[in-house]
């Protein structure tokens, strides 16, 4: 069986490198992307089971991502954890099609439980 695979899109290097850090624990390959300008074509070409986004990225926003992500019929079915210190980013998070919505700062306990129970309902579709 194949490893799952995790994508990080995040501009901010050290929340990228922690997420890293912590999916180490679960038996999942990690992918980091911190120039949002690069996600969509490394998305096409890893298909990931899980995308951790940041909301408010420079040149190509999170929900922009999102929404490009949710109409393409090979990455429909990725799932999808926005994050943001935004105080409206769960709306906007979820109009454009996210799975799911964690505010920044944000507990790694939480974060690995939405992401390992992602992978357990994406490996039983």
């Amino acid at each position: 069986m194949a490893r799952k695979k995790i994508f990080i899109c995040d501009d901010d290097k050290g929340i990228s490198e922690m997420l890293e850090m912590i999916f180490e624990f679960i038996d999942a390959d990690t992918i980091v992307e911190t120039n949002s300008l690069n996600a969509y074509e490394r998305l096409r070409h890893y298909k990931p089971d899980v995308l951790i986004v940041d909301l408010w990225m420079p040149v190509i926003s999170g929900d922009l991502l999102i929404q490009k992500i949710r109409k393409d019929r090979d990455l429909s079915n990725i799932f999808i954890l926005c994050i943001s210190a935004s105080r409206d980013g769960r709306t906007i998070a979820l109009d454009a099609g996210a799975d799911m919505f964690l505010p920044k700062p944000f507990d790694m306990d939480d974060i690995l439980s939405i992401v390992e129970d992602a992978l357990k309902i994406e490996s039983a579709n």
